[in-house]
């Protein structure tokens, strides 16, 4: 398959299959929804600014998973100290991320493809790294499905590069695959000794 036939196929199974799962899975949003607002309140839905293709900034949309419990002096707790409750099961079986759904469906995101990073990472990326905005961003791709969180940024740079470099409609099948059984053994979900994983700092 060719490239233009290739992002053709996968911008129709992402509009067809995100169509489907949002329909489908609508009574899970729903009971979500009011679970995230009864433990923790406003706002439900976690929005954030990230870069995309072609380092285009989107808002990505989660379901909250963190408190805003603050130190006396005012200052928000740890992610870790912040994941407790409704929102750490929600994370731990890794549907917080859902609402992307309407990400993929817009055509900000696809199913899968590298992981949109932070946007304040852009500036600290070297030439190769930037080369991971080729693609559109994923809900999966090939770093989570090796190792997620649990992995060094060194690692999961190269897979998300390795993927860039060797994309195909039937690797994404794979991935896609893959992903549901890490899901299933919730794996990766955070690095050793914090709740997600360390922020990157440019220096790998």
């Amino acid at each position: 398959m060719n490239t233009n036939n290739y992002l053709i196929a996968k911008r129709i199974f992402d509009i067809i299959f995100s169509t489907f799962l949002i329909l489908l899975l609508s009574p899970i949003f729903l009971i979500l929804y009011i679970l995230i607002y009864w433990s923790m309140g406003d706002p439900v839905i976690f929005k954030q600014r990230r870069p995309g293709y072609k380092e285009k900034i989107f808002t990505l949309y989660k379901f909250r998973t963190m408190t805003n419990d603050r130190a006396p002096s005012g200052e928000l707790l740890s992610d870790e100290a912040r994941l407790k409750g409704v929102g750490k099961f929600i994370r731990s079986l890794s549907i917080d991320e859902l609402p992307q759904l309407f990400n993929v469906l817009k055509g900000d995101m696809s199913f899968v493809g590298p992981r949109p990073l932070l946007e304040e990472y852009l500036p600290l990326y070297n030439q190769r790294q930037r080369k991971r905005h080729d693609v559109l961003p994923g809900i999966t791709g090939w770093a989570q499905i090796n190792g997620r969180n649990a992995i060094s940024w060194r690692e999961k740079f190269e897979y998300d590069l390795w993927y860039v470099e060797n994309c195909s409609f039937k690797l994404d099948l794979k991935i896609l695959f893959l992903t549901i059984l890490k899901v299933f053994k919730r794996e990766g979900i955070s690095q050793k000794g914090s709740a997600t994983m360390e922020k990157f700092n440019g220096e790998n």
